[in-house]
């Protein structure tokens, strides 16, 4: 799967440059039917990014402006009814898609951000969600509960590029959106494949000890309210199942779970002064991954 894997980074990289971190990421997240909550500011290329992934993968992308006034039926769709054949028929809302973007998410109702929520369940994949958040201009938003950033398996920032990779940028769009030119190089059906590769990734049981230990280290946590939950703790499994599956591994190494742990994990804590920044939960989680000992064994190996 490695070749597979690379040939999608280098793909969507034409367009995206500099964040293959965040790519390797975003694909472990597809490859473990997981979704992703994306929150920075405007420009950093959420939107291209979305476009360019679906576009790699051939499959279809749909995006939502969510605002105050939108209802959850502007998502799903509506039932009209139909006087010639006398019967109601599914107009279906753009959240019928394989890719989708829900910009600004906090800017929804709770009741619209639900009906969303909901679909990330329900629909038939492949379907995944990449919902963004502003981290300014909060004023009028309503921000997701704590039971709702729960659901998305992963929680990540796309951060602003470096000089270099900025120069890289001007460079490939002095002439022409890179996007437009882009072609598949995967269908619908390998990734598919992909997804049903990484689920049959061993795993051993001291690697399963060690993810438990992890998630109760962060209930141990003095400052924290709340620690991860088993939804957690089974989200990073198979995230980390879907990373080794990416790096051509078909078991579990402990180096699989601490490198998506902060992505997986951070979000999910609740802190008992209240809601803290996102950096101050990845802190806290680095400590946690400090403390807890790393197993070492032979994890190839079937018992």
């Amino acid at each position: 799967m490695r070749e597979e894997v690379q040939k999608i980074i280098d793909n969507v990289g034409k367009v995206i440059i500099g964040k293959e971190a965040v790519l390797q990421k975003l694909l472990a997240a597809i490859l473990a039917d997981g979704h992703v909550l994306l929150e920075d500011v405007p420009g950093t290329g959420k939107t291209k990014l979305a476009k360019s992934l679906a576009a790699s993968l051939g499959i279809r992308m749909g995006r939502i402006q969510f605002t105050p006034d939108m209802l959850p039926a502007d998502i799903t769709g509506l039932s009209v009814y139909n006087r010639e054949n006398d019967r109601f028929e599914l107009k279906k809302g753009p959240v019928f898609t394989n890719i989708l973007l829900a910009d600004e998410i906090n800017r929804a109702t709770p009741r619209t951000q639900a009906g969303l929520l909901e679909c990330m369940v329900e629909l038939e994949r492949p379907f995944f969600v990449i919902a963004t958040q502003n981290p300014v201009e909060t004023a009028g938003t309503f921000p997701l509960p704590e039971a709702q950033t729960d659901r998305f398996m992963m929680k990540l920032a796309m951060g602003f590029p470096d000089r270099e990779e900025e120069t890289a940028i001007l460079q490939a769009y002095s002439m022409e959106d890179p996007l437009e030119k882009l072609q598949p190089v995967m269908t619908k059906e390998e990734l598919l494949s992909m997804k049903e590769e990484a689920k049959r990734v061993y795993v051993h049981p001291l690697v399963a000890g060690y993810l438990a230990d992890i998630a109760g280290a962060t209930r141990r946590q003095e400052k924290v309210a709340m620690g991860v939950s088993p939804r957690g703790t089974l989200a990073l499994m198979r995230a980390a199942k879907a990373l080794a599956c990416m790096e051509g591994r078909d078991y579990l190494i402990p180096d699989d779970v601490k490198t998506l742990a902060p992505d997986v994990l951070s979000h999910r804590l609740i802190f008992a002064y209240g809601s803290s920044g996102q950096e101050e939960s990845r802190a806290l989680m680095e400590e946690i991954l400090a403390q807890v000992s790393v197993p070492v064994e032979d994890f190839g190996k079937r018992g």
